[in-house]
């Protein structure tokens, strides 16, 4: 049995975005095919996922110097004890999937702030004489990504910071199995969105039933 992290990256309503609505028939294909996996939704717009500000740096330097954590105030205690749940619930994982939009050529805000939240020294990787190695191995991570315009095939997929930049971590922190399933070029070319659409949706069940 494997415990799967199911993470939603998108503010929109799912009847708006193509990303959620190819995702869900990700995950209800997985779930028929994988009746005894643990799936874990992580909506990042609607739960609670600190970004790394001041009270949260300030916060980090004190633990250092060997001050109490009850030093901390109360907003301070709350973030750091909610980054260090994110980062113990990605750990224990075997498999991801990131839900994702491909917003100005990147990644949304919030799906940073998460990776922001797992990439942890000590944690998810550690430093050594020869540079940094990641924790994470033999995990398996999938990225199902929408854009309007076709990056993929093209020679402008080097300003594709999505699904690229989501690759560079995971490999950062161990995790070597990464996929990418794009649903793209809707926005492109309307006169085929539909036909686009369709066919993203039927490629996606034969990816849960492998994934």
């Amino acid at each position: 049995m494997s415990k799967v992290l199911y993470i939603k990256g998108n503010a929109q309503l799912e009847e708006k975005s193509k990303s959620l609505q190819v995702g869900k028939i990700f995950l209800n294909e997985y779930k028929g095919a994988n009746p005894e996996d643990e799936i874990i939704e992580i909506d990042l717009y609607e739960d609670n996922i600190p970004m790394l500000d001041k009270e949260v740096f300030n916060a980090w330097d004190s633990l250092a110097k060997g001050e109490a954590f009850e030093s901390l105030s109360e907003s301070q205690k709350n973030k750091i004890i909610r980054l260090g749940e994110i980062v113990d619930e990605f750990m224990e994982a075997d498999k991801y999937v990131f839900v994702t939009p491909l917003w100005n050529f990147s990644i949304p805000p919030m799906v940073k702030a998460y990776i922001d939240a797992i990439c942890i020294a000590g944690k998810t990787f550690k430093y050594t004489e020869n540079g940094p190695v990641g924790l994470l191995k033999g995990k398996k991570l999938l990225n199902i990504q929408a854009s309007g315009t076709k990056f993929s095939e093209t020679p402008i997929e080097n300003l594709e910071h999505g699904s690229n930049y989501i690759k560079v971590v995971s490999n950062f922190v161990g995790i070597e199995d990464v996929s990418v399933f794009h649903v793209e070029g809707i926005a492109q070319n309307p006169d085929r969105a539909e036909e686009i659409f369709d066919k993203a949706k039927a490629d996606v069940v034969a990816v849960a039933k492998n994934f």
